[in-house]
């Protein structure tokens, strides 16, 4: 039985806005995986909207655990059969408490950990995901140092001025973390109001020799 949300729960009108473009290219990336991890589910809005569009899928959101309680509330008066219970999840904490994923997902993370945490994050991913997993990550980017508007520089001086260790991150140092995790960028599509979907595929294991 699927249940209306409590009215307290916090909310994010950005998902709101973002989930139903970033659904039309999950559904051609997770065309063929069985489970996603969600890194940094926040409220919860994207794994409750994913996982009733995606219904094939076993969807694990996932957070820091001060962000359980109001994330396991949202998930909880979902009630969708595919919807796991949320786990908590800081990257940088090993070992994560899951221990192999098809797919993952992260929404508007990168620019709100440290890089030392961006680190620790890819390195979580490529103990994790399984050979030929997907990788999809949402967020602002910059491309060759440059912002890819004047609202991305804004926003990345007002992270910064709040937390310097957060901050938009350069397309090309990401790309290098995840090839370091044998992951290969398979789509870099622009996305409304300034920001990216970028999607890698894992390397099957290399063939045994004989």
């Amino acid at each position: 039985m699927v249940c209306d949300a409590p009215d307290n729960l916090p909310f994010s009108a950005a998902s709101e806005r973002n989930k139903g473009p970033i659904l039309e290219h999950l559904r051609r990336h997770f065309a063929n995986v069985v489970d996603v991890l969600e890194i940094g589910s926040g409220t919860g809005q994207h794994a409750v909207y994913f996982a009733a569009n995606l219904p094939r899928l076993r969807w694990q959101p996932s957070d820091r655990a001060e962000h359980l309680p109001a994330l396991a509330a949202r998930i909880a008066s979902a009630g969708s059969p595919n919807l796991a219970t949320p786990i908590a999840l800081d990257v940088t904490v090993v070992p994560w408490l899951v221990s192999s994923v098809g797919a993952i997902f992260s929404a508007n993370t990168l620019h709100i950990m440290s890089w030392l945490a961006v680190e620790a994050c890819f390195e979580g991913i490529g103990r994790v995901l399984k050979p030929g997993g997907m990788l999809v990550v949402y967020g602002p980017f910059r491309y060759a140092g440059d912002y890819t508007s004047a609202s991305n520089r804004a926003f990345d001086q007002d992270l910064k001025r709040r937390d310097p260790d957060s901050g938009i991150r350069d397309f090309e140092a990401v790309d290098a973390l995840a090839q370091r995790q044998g992951l290969v960028l398979a789509a870099d599509h622009a996305m409304p109001a300034n920001n990216q979907l970028l999607a890698w595929r894992r390397a099957q294991r290399p063939a045994q020799r004989g």
